[in-house]
């Protein structure tokens, strides 16, 4: 049900309690009001964004031995054609409240999971829409989903800057009868379903490949997450290593400093893999997770004249990484469209909502999310096959 009179009540008690209060909490709860607000008011009048450009993609299977390539389309969905046309309908008859938090609303990735969001919105009048959230922070991301609950949004959608921090805020969530979604976010408890655009194990195991192609499958690597505690890029790094234990016995991982940290912040992985190299002199190549690290990892080998030499990789959005691949310093990304996620998201969200029987395989009608299935023994958490791999040739085509 809609919650649209509790909602304003809790916005009128809160907007007075932060006139007399301190200057960050007004700050927090002032924003996230504001975006829910005009995000409300404006759905029907929102334009559609662009379509997903055609993009020629890398599908690895589970042990990654083989490859396929596809191209997507490139005209956006009707409306009304999306997974369970029932669903989105009611949401919109409901008028149901969809609100996506992401880790970072200034990053080009969570932009374009925001155009992704707003299209939705645009193609079947649903009211969804993205929080601006402002640069990475736990502690703020936490809060503006703490504000959501408390205007009574009907479903919440996350992709969670620390799982540790953020999942007791969602129990509170589902306590008070808020359908969760989260994307990257397979290591949540109090969620009704968490959606990965791949395997997690595959993911990193490609990633390796891509990594030994560059390094000539020999030599001593280490690995960079954005932070120790972040689910995904972790358990990528971890699937990295095991891959290349069982298939590049000449490449080692460094003892001595096995995963580094790059706080999402390309001058930090810029800054610790100059670091690295200086440190350990045998050190051949750096395998990155976040969007941040083989971009960062990438100036420090242009300015320590290493091209050639010292090799990375990692996920990267396409548009922002041509000039590094196309002057040879990265031989490949991977990357999966985080606007095709944020649909995705929304609509299960709606599915949920409604009362849908969630099984496998899951269509979603999102390409790369047409036949999800569960991952091994979990009953929330579902993987689909939607990873691109980006090179010097293609990174043009992609429209983001």
């Amino acid at each position: 049900m809609k919650r649209n009179i509790v909602a304003t009540l809790l916005t009128v008690a809160m907007a007075a309690t932060s006139l007399a209060g301190c200057g960050s909490s007004t700050t927090s709860i002032s924003t996230s009001n504001q975006t829910s607000s005009s995000h409300t008011a404006s759905t029907a009048a929102k334009s559609s964004s662009a379509a997903a450009s055609s993009s020629e993609k890398t599908i690895a299977t589970e042990d990654v031995a083989t490859t396929s390539t596809t191209t997507s389309s490139t005209e956006a969905p009707a409306p009304g054609k999306w997974s369970d046309e029932a669903a989105v309908q009611k949401a919109i008859d409901e008028q149901w409240e969809i609100a996506v938090v992401p880790k970072d609303s200034t990053n080009p990735w969570f932009v374009r999971m925001k155009s992704g969001v707003d299209e939705f919105a645009s193609e079947t009048g649903v009211d969804c829409y993205q929080v601006d959230t402002g640069t990475i922070d736990a502690t703020h991301q936490a809060q503006q989903v703490e504000d959501l609950i408390a205007q009574g949004v009907d479903a919440i959608c996350v992709v969670p800057v620390d799982i540790e921090s953020m999942d007791p805020i969602l129990k509170k969530a589902k306590d008070a009868g808020i359908t969760v979604i989260t994307h990257e976010g397979a290591d949540l408890k109090n969620v009704d379903y968490d959606i990965e655009a791949f395997s997690n194990a595959g993911y990193g195991a490609f990633l390796m490949q891509n990594l030994a192609d560059a390094m000539g499958e020999e030599g001593t690597y280490t690995t960079m997450v954005a932070s120790l505690t972040n689910g995904s890029h972790n358990e990528w790094a971890d699937a990295a290593v095991e891959y290349q234990k069982e298939h590049y016995p000449n490449m080692h991982l460094l003892e001595e400093n096995p995963r580094v940290e790059s706080n999402d912040n390309g001058d930090t992985a810029y800054n610790v893999a100059k670091e690295l190299i200086k440190t350990y002199p045998d050190l051949k190549g750096i395998l990155g997770t976040s969007s941040f690290d083989a971009p960062g990892v990438a100036r420090a080998i242009e300015e320590l004249g290493l091209k050639g030499k010292f090799f990375t990789t990692g996920t990267g959005m396409p548009a922002d990484n041509a000039e590094i691949l196309k002057s040879g310093v990265v031989k490949s990304l991977t990357v999966w469209d985080p606007g095709k996620s944020g649909e995705a998201m929304v609509d299960l969200a709606c599915k949920v909502l409604a009362g849908e029987k969630i099984e496998e395989p899951l269509n979603l009608n999102v390409e790369g999310y047409t036949a999800m299935t569960k991952r091994e023994g979990s009953n929330t958490v579902f993987e689909g096959q939607g990873w691109v791999t980006v090179t010097a040739d293609n990174c043009d085509s992609f429209g983001f």
